[in-house]
This record gives C-alpha cells, sequence and structure tokens, in this order.
C-alpha cells in the first residue's frame, strides 16, 4: 500500500484522483476530471458550483452508486474500488447515509416507520430498530409526530424525517443533495442547522450540496465545482479574508454581492477542465 493509499485510509470519506467519463456517440463526456476531495469525522462541507459542473457525479461516487473510471474511493477507511456489486451495497448500507432532494416517504407509513423499515430490510430486529428510530425522531425534533404519515407533515418535518432515516445505520457518511430545495427560508435554515448539529453529534463527515452560500457559514469547509473539477476546498472560518470571493462570483449561480464576506481564505485552485465537453 503506498502512502496515498493509507492516507485515503485514516479519512472517513476520501476521494483521490477520480474521473468519471461516459460514452457519448462517437466521443467521450467527462463528468469528473481528477477529482480530490478529503472529509475528516465530524467536518460539514458545503459543496457549491452551477448546474453541469460534476455536484451529482460526486455525490453518486461518492456513495458508491456509480463506478468511477479512475482513481480511488474510500469510505469509513474501506476501498471501494476493487469491491463487487454486492460489496459495493453492503458497504454503501453500512457507512453511507443519503439525504435526498425530495424525502420520497411511504406514504402508508408513520414517521418511526419510514426509520424501522429500512433496518427490517437489513435483517436487524424490529424492536432495537424502532427504539433507535424513536430516539432519532426526538433528536431531530419529531418526538411528537413520529407517528404521523407524510401527508400529515410540513415539508420541513418531512426533511426532517429523511435525515433521521439517513443516520440509522449509523453511517461514516452524510451525503446531502440539495435538502432546502423546496423550504421557505426559515425552513431552510432550520434544517441546515440540524445537519450541523448530527455532524457534531454523531462524528459523521458530512457533503452538502447547495446553491444558496447563505448557509457556507455554517459549514466547516466549502468545495467550489466547476467544469467536472474541484476548483477550491477551503475553510469558513469567520475570521479569514475574503480571497475566494471571486472565485465563487465566477460559478454560475452566485453572484459576487450575493458571497457571504469574512468567510474565506485562499486556498491552490485546481485547474481549469473540461467536464461536459465531449471530446471524439
Amino acid at each position: 500500500m503506498n502512502s496515498t493509499q493509507n492516507s485515503a485510509l485514516n479519512s472517513a470519506l476520501n476521494l483521490v484522483n477520480v474521473t468519471l467519463e461516459y460514452p457519448d456517440g462517437d466521443g467521450i463526456l467527462t463528468a469528473l476530471d481528477d477529482v480530490s476531495l478529503k472529509v475528516h469525522p465530524g467536518e460539514f462541507v458545503s459543496l457549491i458550483g452551477p448546474s453541469g459542473s460534476g455536484k451529482s457525479s460526486l455525490l453518486a461516487v461518492a456513495a458508491t452508486l456509480v463506478r468511477p473510471s479512475a482513481g480511488l474511493v474510500v469510505i469509513g477507511g474501506q476501498d471501494a474500488g476493487g469491491l463487487p456489486d454486492a460489496g459495493r451495497t453492503a458497504l454503501r448500507r453500512s457507512k453511507v447515509g443519503i439525504v435526498f432532494q425530495q424525502p420520497n416517504l411511504l406514504p402508508s407509513l408513520t414517521a418511526v416507520e419510514q426509520l424501522v423499515i429500512t433496518q427490517r430490510l437489513r435483517g436487524r430486529a424490529s424492536h432495537a430498530a424502532t427504539e433507535r428510530a424513536a430516539g432519532l425522531l426526538e433528536l431531530v425534533g419529531l418526538g411528537p409526530a413520529m407517528a404521523k404519515r407524510p401527508h400529515q407533515l410540513s415539508g420541513g418535518q418531512r426533511q426532517r424525517v429523511n435525515i433521521a432515516r439517513a443516520l440509522m445505520g449509523d453511517p461514516a457518511v452524510l451525503l446531502v443533495d440539495e435538502p432546502t430545495a423546496a423550504l421557505d427560508h426559515d425552513r431552510s435554515d432550520a434544517i441546515v442547522r440540524l445537519l450541523r448539529q448530527v455532524t457534531d453529534e454523531f462524528g459523521v463527515a458530512t457533503v452538502m450540496v447547495t446553491h444558496d452560500t447563505h448557509f457556507v457559514p455554517m459549514t466547516d469547509a466549502v468545495a467550489i465545482m466547476r467544469d467536472g473539477r474541484l476548483a477550491a476546498k477551503t475553510g469558513t472560518s469567520a475570521d479569514k479574508a475574503p480571497a475566494l470571493a471571486g472565485v465563487v462570483a465566477q460559478i454560475g449561480h452566485v453572484e459576487a454581492e450575493h458571497v457571504p464576506q469574512g468567510i474565506f481564505r485562499r486556498v491552490e485552485p485546481g485547474h481549469p477542465g473540461d467536464a461536459g465537453t465531449r471530446r471524439g
């Protein structure tokens, strides 16, 4: 095992020189171009960038839903690269929690049943699963609503069930896909604060895709995607100079005046990429 592999095994999530390519007619479409990203236990990273920049592809690779064309993917200290499909599924179930943009709750199940069913499918004892589900719903502020079905819950409450469900397997990594896209400002703010809380309490490595830079200061670091490459990853401490404001402002959905000031420090930028560009 070389030094790169040793380093990768020490973090909760480590993508090393990951490339993802798809056939496109007579050419190749590059979705991820030599991306490296390390997230430690208890670290909350916001992932920003315009549509088509590679954010969804990065989440899919990190979740082991898609095999990269090249590179190393390590989750919770385990290299996913050499695993067969069944092994990747087992790794994902045991070490990855996914918070989808839409909660996709089953309409006939109560909030607590939404969580319990995920463990029954894994063959775990129902009593233990019910206890854990109840505890997680209490944690996310839904103790009084755990017997309610989706149509009886608000959008924010359904998203809280979504987060609790993702934590049922005690994951090492939590991958979150635009959790506030369908929520108003106040509920969005509460959801991101909840993600901050569970990251701290569970020590999980959290990566959250968002188009709203308002939430960046609630996270420990921001990773900026552009053209399939990771343009930068930087801390978000309030005492850092806003040296990256110009970099962020170049991203399609972000205007310079909307970038929170005082939250960025300069890092080595990546090389410009051609992700999404057809080669042939």
